[in-house]
């Protein structure tokens, strides 16, 4: 795996290490409950009946009340928004999920505050391959657009935004987090 020799050790993408959020977050997915293991899809979603997908294990979770959801054979699934506590490996519920049907997000700031960035498409794309390549499943999804490689990760709390910004120069790569602290 290739990685910047300008960089100091301590500020590569591989060493940052996100603050674990302290308080509740919300989450928008799929929660996919196979046989009594529910976890929470934040990435892609195979559309397939029933849909596979790999997610962040959920502690807590009940269908008990919860309206919006399909079952075939022993999975039950629906795209929800979530409230819960992150560790860093599993989600605990804190609140009854929302269907996604019925929720209505504030949308969040554009972090670029609405400025194209200014990367050339060539660049921004081997960034995005070295970054995928570099932090695999822990990248949800990473696109190119206005100038900027886009990277959604299940969280960060400003360390991997910093490390990008120590590998590939600042604006030129956007971090967004799929949970958000709401606490």
């Amino acid at each position: 795996m290739p990685t910047s020799t300008t960089v100091p050790s301590d500020q590569r993408l591989e060493e940052a290490t996100p603050e674990l959020p302290e308080g509740r977050v919300i989450a928008t997915g799929t929660v996919l409950d196979a046989g009594g293991d529910a976890q929470l899809c934040l990435g892609a979603v195979a559309e397939s009946a029933p849909p596979q997908c790999t997610g962040i294990p959920l502690v807590d979770w009940t269908w008990d009340g919860v309206d919006g959801s399909t079952s075939s054979g022993d999975t039950t699934w629906g795209t929800y928004a979530v409230y819960g506590t992150y560790d860093g490996e599993t989600y605990t519920i804190t609140d009854p999920p929302i269907m996604l049907a019925l929720y209505d997000p504030i949308r969040p700031e554009d972090p670029t505050g609405g400025v194209d960035g200014h990367t050339e498409e060539a660049e921004l794309s081997r960034v995005q391959n070295d970054i995928v390549g570099r932090l695999g499943a822990d990248v949800l999804s990473a696109w190119t657009d206005r100038g900027y490689v886009w990277v959604e990760v299940v969280w960060d709390d400003g360390a991997l935004q910093k490390a990008m910004d120590a590998e590939y120069g600042s604006d030129v790569v956007v971090v967004t987090s799929a949970l958000r602290e709401i606490d």
